[in-house]
């Protein structure tokens, strides 16, 4: 993370050298192959005609495909007919469902949909008792069960019945698991894990084919397309980490600064999980530097830079002039200089194809709000401060580099981001907080340790302890309570009708958000990403999928 500290030089860096497990693949220039492309192109084609088609079809088979569009990675593609089908639905059929275990599923389904498209739909009381309680004849279909868990982290504040729904499918879900025949206990096994919403839109497409693939119902159509299109998608992030592994090669961020984390492709994962999309590519590229950068920053600011030093660089960042540079000590003017060329190679670019400069003004001044709360942590650290808990968040929110990286995805993504939306996202809104909430007590809640002993400069449960007089573990409970609020606010703004701004916008906070679980649900999965991180890694950008 970003702004996670524990810089470190022990070369784990996963930035195209060969570890013997064949990640030299990520350097590889691999070209497209124009059989499948022209076959891609095809199903695609197909896939249009049954989303035509679905206006005449019942509802259960429309949301049934539009589901699996979503979950086999797919729907990037076919965004407008999607939204047509579920307006359509949702003027005219949004009241369906009756009462008994089939209408729970299509109703949850319905539910799940609408609400991550931005609609925001009434809840499941219909299928509660006169006590409020969940009837018990649900809890004998285990697909209406994991259909009403997923659709239940959907929720927002004071929805206590999707509260109910969680601990309900949760705990039946878990006492039926062991029954259950594949794969449909493969899909209740990683959803009680990672839950739809949470997950990585990349990650959980390439579980699911592998779960739709063993399923007796699927469409053979939607099947050979989306395992050729995650293959193609995956061709075209391994030449986009080729050219991001040379340029960081070239400029010797490595060699020069031994002291910082080497994560490259770990931060480009990252960055993946904000934008797949072949249409974000530049955008893609561009995040990746910047993230890859700001984390090299926040090792300069935890581990390595003297007080001294660290005004000198907090200063330069806030001028942003190259006449700053030579006031820096050396190992400081390498990653000041990568840093604008960075901008400065995205400018170019902004200006050439879209004549929107101001978008790189917003970049660097999201950079100076990082820097500063670098800085400011920097000096609780030397001099031993322990900020309250809510003076420790009005910073750590910022050095978490969530708010930064939200002004930075919507850099160069065409005419929708407007003067009024970086302006909007740079005053860090409150889906952009409720994003760095998670993104630092997640991060906190899994490293807090490891940092007290290294020395490291107060976290969040430390301080929560302090001023509450609670145990660890205690103050870890009360945090994890924090960031589930933090969710149901994400949700509640992505659902808003009166939303100031389209859900395109809206979609990389979430993301971020997704990824901070994903990352570090087990732990620093940044840092020590040697493990479960790899994995993931691999599975995504390396190994491709049998056709």
């Amino acid at each position: 993370m970003v702004g996670d500290g524990g810089g470190d030089s022990d070369g784990d860096s996963s930035g195209g050298r060969d570890d013997g497990d064949g990640r030299r693949g990520v350097e590889m220039r691999v070209e497209p192959n124009q059989k499948e492309e022209g076959r891609v192109k095809e199903l695609k084609d197909e896939v249009r005609g049954m989303l035509s088609d679905a206006r005449t079809e019942p509802l259960k088979e429309t949301l049934i495909l539009i589901d699996s569009l979503q979950r086999l990675g797919l729907s990037y593609d076919f965004e407008y007919e999607i939204e047509q089908a579920l307006q359509s639905i949702y003027s005219t059929q949004i009241n369906y469902g009756g009462g008994d275990d089939d209408d729970l599923y299509m109703f949850a389904l319905c539910f799940r949909l609408f609400r991550q498209q931005g609609y925001h739909v009434s809840s499941v009381k219909k299928f509660t008792d006169e006590k409020g309680a969940f009837k018990s004849v649900l809890k004998e279909n285990a697909r209406a069960l994991l259909c009403l868990y997923e659709a239940s982290h959907l929720r927002v504040q004071g929805e206590d019945i999707l509260e109910e729904a969680l601990k309900f499918t949760s705990k039946h879900l878990r006492s039926m698991l062991a029954h259950l025949n594949s794969p449909l206990s493969e899909e209740v096994t990683h959803s009680l894990e990672v839950p739809l919403h949470k997950g990585m839109p990349r990650l959980e497409a390439r579980h699911y084919i592998n779960v739709y693939q063993a399923d007796l119902e699927r469409n053979s159509v939607l099947l050979e397309l989306a395992k050729l299109d995650f293959n193609l998608l995956q061709r075209l992030h391994q030449r986009e980490i080729s050219d991001i592994t040379r340029w960081w090669k070239e400029k010797e961020i490595a060699t020069k600064l031994p002291f910082a984390r080497d994560r490259l492709v770990e931060c480009y994962f990252w960055i993946l999980g904000v934008y797949f999309e072949p249409k974000y590519s530049v955008v893609r590229s561009f995040m990746t530097k910047i993230i890859a950068l700001a984390s090299v920053i926040d090792d300069i600011y935890d581990v390595y830079g003297t007080p001294e030093e660290l005004q000198l660089f907090t200063d330069a960042i806030e001028r942003w002039e190259e006449a700053a540079i030579s006031d820096l000590p050396e190992y400081m003017q390498v990653c000041f200089e990568a840093l604008s060329d960075v901008m400065k190679e995205m400018e170019d670019k902004i200006t050439t194809h879209e004549g929107r400069s101001y978008h790189i003004y917003y970049a660097k001044e999201a950079m100076k709000g990082l820097v500063r709360a670098y800085f400011v942590e920097a000096n609780w650290f030397n001099t031993k401060y322990m900020p309250t808990f809510e003076e420790y968040l009005s910073i750590s929110v910022m050095s978490s580099g969530y708010p930064m990286l939200a002004v930075q995805s919507l850099v160069g993504i065409g005419k929708i981001a407007t003067k009024e939306a970086f302006d909007w996202v740079l005053n860090v809104p409150k889906i952009v907080r409720s994003c760095a909430l998670i993104a630092r007590l997640v991060d906190d809640i899994q490293t807090h340790k490891v940092e007290q002993e290294r020395g490291d400069a107060p976290s969040g449960v430390q301080c929560y302890m302090r001023e509450h007089g609670m145990s660890e573990e205690e103050a870890c409970g009360k945090i994890r309570e924090i960031v589930e609020i933090a969710w149901k606010d994400i949700n509640e703004e992505l659902q808003n009708p009166n939303r100031l701004f389209p859900l395109p916008l809206l979609l990389p906070t979430l993301n971020l958000s997704r990824m901070m679980e994903v990352i570090y649900r087990h732990g620093d999965g940044y840092t020590n990403s040697k493990g479960r991180t790899k994995d993931i890694i691999i599975s995504v950008l390396i190994n491709p999928i049998s056709v």
